[in-house]
C-alpha cells in the first residue's frame, strides 16, 4: 500500500515521541503569545509597564487597578496568513467598591477551521477516493481569571499587584484534545512620569494533559504509513519573565509622547533572539504612543528581531537581521475607544500584513435620582 500524504500536522506536532513523558516544551501554547488589544499590538507588544485598561488581565493583571468605578469591557479581532487564522479575544474588568481592587474576566481563541483530513485518501488498494476527504477544525482556548490589588499609595509613587489563574484548552477536530492550568503574576510602579512593570508568566509552569481519540481504522493506517501511534502525554511550559519601563513625555499642553521598552526572557531553550543561550533568551520590544488630549492616539512598534538568511545571497550563507514592525491608530469618544494595528508577520522583504481591530466600552452605571 502506497503511504498516503497525511495532512494531521497539528496531530503529529503533539504526538511524537519525546512528548510521552511530561517535559518543557520550547514554544508550548504559544499562542497566548500573540498579544491582546490593538494598543498593543500597535506598539509591538511593549505594554507591562504601561498598560492600564482592560487588557492588563493578559500583559499585566496589576494594571487593572487602574479601572476605577465603573466596569470595562474589550474586544479584538484578526485574521491571519490570509484570513486561515482567527484569533478573538474579550475582557471584562469588574472594579471592587473601594477602588483598590479590580477583579478581571478574559478568554482567547485562536483558531484554524476547514483543515483538510486526508487520511483515508488512498484505498487499501492504491487507488485516490477524493470522496473521502473530510475535514476538521483546530483550535486553542485560554480563560483567564485575573485579580489585581493597590498595594501602595503615595503622593508620587503608585504600587500595585495582580495574578492571573488560567485554564486552557486545546483541540484538533475530534483526534485530540488538551486541558491544562497555570498561574501569571504582575507588579507596575508609577513614579511621576515613569512606570515600571514586572510580569512573570507561567510562573508555577503551566502544564497541557494530551488525550487521543483514534479509530482502530485510524490506528490502521498510521502503522502501515509507519507513522507513530499517539498516547496520552503531557507538555509543560516554562516561565517567561518580562522587564518593562516606560516614560511619559509632555511635549505641550494638548499632547503626550509614551515610550516604553520591554525585555521578554524566555527560559525553555535557545531561541532566534537578539541574544540567546540554553538557559534564557532575551527578545527586547519598543512601543511608541502618541496621544493629543486623550483622545486621538497615534502608536507604533518594534519586536521580534531574528536573525535570516539574506534573500540577496544566492548561496545562503549570509545572514541579516529582521524584525516585526507595528503601526495603529485610535480615538475615544465619551466611554467607547476603538483601536487599529497594522502589523507584518514576516521580514521586510516578504511582508504578511495583518489588520487588528478592538472595542473598549466604559460601563456607566446608572445614577440614582
Amino acid at each position: 500500500m502506497k503511504k498516503p500524504f497525511i495532512l494531521l500536522g497539528i496531530l503529529f506536532l503533539v504526538s511524537r515521541p519525546e512528548y510521552s513523558n511530561a517535559q518543557f516544551r520550547k514554544y508550548s501554547n504559544e499562542f497566548l503569545n500573540i498579544g491582546a488589544g490593538a494598543r498593543g499590538l500597535a506598539m509591538g507588544g511593549a505594554q507591562v509597564a504601561s498598560v492600564n485598561d482592560g487588557t492588563s488581565g493578559y500583559w499585566n493583571p496589576a494594571g487593572l487597578v487602574n479601572i476605577k468605578d465603573q466596569p470595562q469591557l474589550n474586544l479584538m479581532h484578526a485574521e491571519y496568513f490570509a484570513g486561515i487564522g482567527k484569533y478573538d479575544y474579550a475582557s471584562l474588568a469588574l472594579p471592587l467598591k473601594d477602588n483598590k481592587r479590580t477583579l478581571g474576566l478574559s478568554l482567547l481563541r485562536f483558531a484554524v477551521d476547514d483543515i483538510p483530513n486526508t487520511l483515508f485518501l488512498v484505498e487499501p488498494d492504491g487507488s485516490i477516493n477524493f470522496s473521502n476527504i473530510t475535514s476538521f477544525s483546530s483550535a486553542d482556548y485560554a480563560f483567564l481569571a485575573s485579580f489585581a490589588q493597590q498595594i501602595k499609595l503615595k503622593k508620587d509613587k503608585k504600587i500595585n499587584a495582580g495574578i492571573n489563574a488560567k485554564v486552557i484548552h486545546r483541540k484538533a477536530g475530534d483526534f485530540t484534545s488538551a486541558w491544562g492550568f497555570g498561574f501569571d503574576a504582575g507588579i507596575q510602579i508609577q513614579a511621576n512620569r515613569w512606570k515600571l512593570g514586572v510580569s512573570a508568566r507561567d510562573v508555577t509552569t503551566t502544564f497541557n494533559a494530551w488525550s487521543f481519540n483514534l479509530t482502530e481504522k485510524m490506528r490502521e493506517v498510521f502503522y502501515v504509513t509507519n507513522n507513530d501511534i499517539p498516547v496520552k502525554s503531557t507538555e509543560l511550559t516554562a516561565p517567561r519573565l518580562i522587564l518593562g519601563g516606560a516614560y511619559s513625555f509632555r511635549l505641550n499642553k494638548n499632547m503626550n509622547l509614551l515610550a516604553e521598552a520591554n525585555f521578554d526572557f524566555s527560559f525553555d531553550g535557545r531561541r532566534n533572539t537578539v541574544l540567546s543561550s540554553n538557559i534564557a533568551s532575551l527578545d527586547p520590544k519598543l512601543g511608541l504612543e502618541v496621544s493629543w488630549k486623550d483622545v486621538f492616539f497615534v502608536r507604533g512598534g518594534i519586536n521580534n528581531f531574528q536573525q535570516a538568511l539574506d534573500d540577496n545571497d544566492s548561496a545562503n550563507i549570509q545572514k541579516v537581521w529582521i524584525y516585526q514592525p507595528s503601526v495603529g491608530v485610535g480615538f475615544k469618544i465619551s466611554n467607547v475607544q476603538i483601536d487599529y494595528a497594522f502589523t507584518n508577520l514576516a521580514n521586510q522583504s516578504n511582508p504578511l500584513y495583518t489588520h487588528v481591530f478592538s472595542f473598549k466600552l466604559d460601563l456607566k452605571k446608572k445614577e440614582n435620582k
